[in-house]
Order: C-alpha cells, then structure tokens, then sequence
C-alpha cells in the first residue's frame, strides 16, 4: 500500500508540475459553463420585430405594447404598407413581421374574428418557429384577457405546460450536456497521456523492478485525474445553481455517484487511449478529436439523437457522454430516483470494465 501511496503522489507532482493542464483542469470547465449558459443558448431573446398595422385601435396598441415589453422582442420598425414587409427582411436584421387587418378590434368584438399575420424569416428554420410560437402566445394571452377567460362558442383552446422547465431556458439543457462533455474530454484526455508519457521519458524500466502491480499502477494513474473531475463536478454544479439558476431537484448524493461512475468510465477510456499509442501527441490527438466530436454531435444535447439516421442512432449508443447525459437530467431537471436510470448506469459501468480490460491487457504486453 505504501508503494502504491507513492505512485499516486508521484502522478500528482506530474500534474501540478505542468502549469498549463492544470490551467486547463480548472478554469475550462468553469469558463465552458457560464460561456454555455448566458452565450451558447437556444433561447431567443430581444428579436427585432416590425409592425404593419392597417388598424391602429385601442386593441393593436396594446397587442404591441405587449410585444415589446416581452424579453423576447423588440419592436425596430413601423411599416406602412405591404411592399416595405419584403425590404424590411432583406436588412437581415429583422426576424418577424406582425401584421394587423384593418378595423381589427371592431372584428374582434362584433365578428369574434380578428386576424393576425405573422411573416417570418424562415432562412433560420428553428428560428423562424420559435419567434412565431413566442408572438402567438403573446396574443393568445391578450384575447384571454380581452374575455376574461370566457369560453366562447366552439372554441378548442389548447393548455399547454411546460414541466420542468417552465421558462424554457436554455441552460436546463447545456448543464448537463456541458458537464458531459467537459468530464470527458478532460478525465480522457488528461488521462490519455498518463502512461505513454513514462514510455517518452524512458521510465518504463523502473516501473519493470518495481514491487507494485500492474493493477495497481494503472489505478495510481487514474486515482488524481478522478479527484480533479470530482472537483470539476462540484465547481459545475455550484456555479450552475448560483449564477445560472439550475436546480437539482433529484439526489445530491445520487449525482454525485453516477458523476464518479462516468468520471471512472471517462478515466479508464483514457487509460485504453494510453496503453495503444506510443506518443503523448497521438494520445492527446486521438482523445480530443476522437471524443470531442462524437460528444458534440452524438451525444445527444446539441441535436436531437430521434431525428438521425438510424445508422448515427446506432453509433451514438457507443458514446459514454450520451447516457451520462440522460442521467443528469433525469436526476438534476427531473428528480428521478436510482430506479429510472439503472440501464444508463448499467451501460457505464459495463463500458468502465470494457476500457479497464483493455487497459490492463495492454499494459501487461507493453512491461513483457
């Protein structure tokens, strides 16, 4: 045990002697997180709107007034006719144009028919339909207030609730897809290096005399980078829920285990990357590219993964960050217990043991 003590603080003098990874270690996830939560959202916010209204009444005022003061929109310009809605759009700097018909709140009070033509730029598909859902939300709001709520004849009025997001902000999202990525690139990647790294310098011999067991060497290797991820997962979690105002609704405690389960997962996948490269430029290569990517673009937080074609649904399934992330939001967003997430966990923990196997196998061929 004494050896294996003095092999685990020996990777710690390696980590802490590199000024740069360790720079990296502890300000990238904190730098990811607020960039991803204020900058990097899917929320649209302060769109600049025109208004082409043929009515101006009591009615429209206040169908724009309320526009405007929504954090959504901003109203940019007043049009006057038809022919200035196409000139308006080819500025590139308005996304919406709400048009009222004349003598609008005379037909909505004597006809109960009013209608609202919403224009909008459709170069920018998701764009184009969240600015409409935003503007007809907002009217459909004003004509319950205009009734009092009254239900009118033959009128199908959906409700619609948002659960565990009802302000739709976008940082519900990125949390846990950011937490993902970031655990994975930096236990992997770091990890990667770990033990090519003896290899470079020329200290595999010592490690050929020494008493301490190859097990046991690699676990004094993933032992550091396991407790700086733990520490990345508490700087994440706490900056999430102060500045971004995320809550965790499930178990701390539950979080917390399934962060080290993939923590570990992410470990011992650098470890495999280690043992079958013979450079720390390859390993840090392979582990950054190779797992950079396939997080972004299958993991499941940038774009829906039910929307791929079969064959990338399939690839995803060997992606760790993918089932990391439905864990944290089933646990974070939706509180769910140990008993909706078992196969998730299941997953990782059969792919930590997968990659360790490897490790192990590896490393044994490498000290023969």
């Amino acid at each position: 045990m004494k050896q294996f003590l003095i092999f685990v603080q020996k990777e710690f003098y390696h980590i802490f002697r590199d000024r740069k990874s360790l720079l990296i270690i502890i300000l990238m996830p904190i730098v990811q997180i607020i960039l991803f939560g204020f900058a990097l959202t899917n929320e649209i916010k302060d769109s600049d709107i025109a208004i082409l209204d043929e009515s101006k009444d009591v009615a429209t005022v206040e169908i724009i007034h309320r526009l405007d003061a929504s954090r959504y929109f901003n109203v940019a310009r007043y049009l006057h006719s038809q022919a200035d809605i196409e000139a308006a759009f080819k500025t590139g700097k308005i996304r919406l144009v709400v048009v009222f018909q004349n003598k609008f709140r005379e037909n909505l009070l004597h006809a109960n028919h009013a209608q609202v033509q919403l224009l909008a730029d459709a170069t920018d598909p998701n764009t184009a339909t969240t600015v409409t859902n935003y503007a007809t939300s907002i009217i459909r709001d004003y004509q319950n207030d205009l009734t009092a709520n009254a239900p009118l004849p033959y009128q199908i009025e959906p409700q619609v609730r948002m659960l565990y997001n009802p302000q739709l902000k976008g940082a519900y999202t990125f949390v846990p897809g950011v937490m993902a990525m970031i655990l994975i690139i930096i236990s992997a990647m770091m990890t990667s290096v770990s033990i090519v790294r003896e290899k470079e310098i020329n200290t595999m011999e010592v490690l050929l005399v020494s008493p301490l067991k190859p097990l046991l060497f690699i676990l004094s290797k993933a032992i550091p980078y396991m407790f700086l991820s733990l520490v990345n997962v508490s700087t994440i979690l706490v900056v999430s829920v102060t500045l971004l105002e995320v809550p965790i609704n499930g178990s701390l405690l539950l979080l917390m285990g399934e962060a080290l389960l993939f923590i570990t997962t992410a470990v011992s996948l650098g470890l495999m990357i280690s043992n079958v490269t013979n450079s720390q430029q390859t390993a840090q290569m392979i582990s950054l590219l190779g797992l950079m990517l396939p997080t972004l673009l299958l993991g499941g937080f940038m774009f829906p993964i039910e929307s791929m074609p079969k064959p990338l649904q399939f690839m995803s399934n060997i992606v760790p960050s993918k089932w990391f992330f439905i864990i944290v939001k089933d646990v974070m967003i939706k509180g769910l217990g140990f008993k909706m997430i078992w196969k998730e966990t299941l997953i990782l923990f059969g792919m930590t043991l997968f990659f360790l196997t490897i490790s192990f196998s590896k490393f044994k061929i490498r000290l023969a």
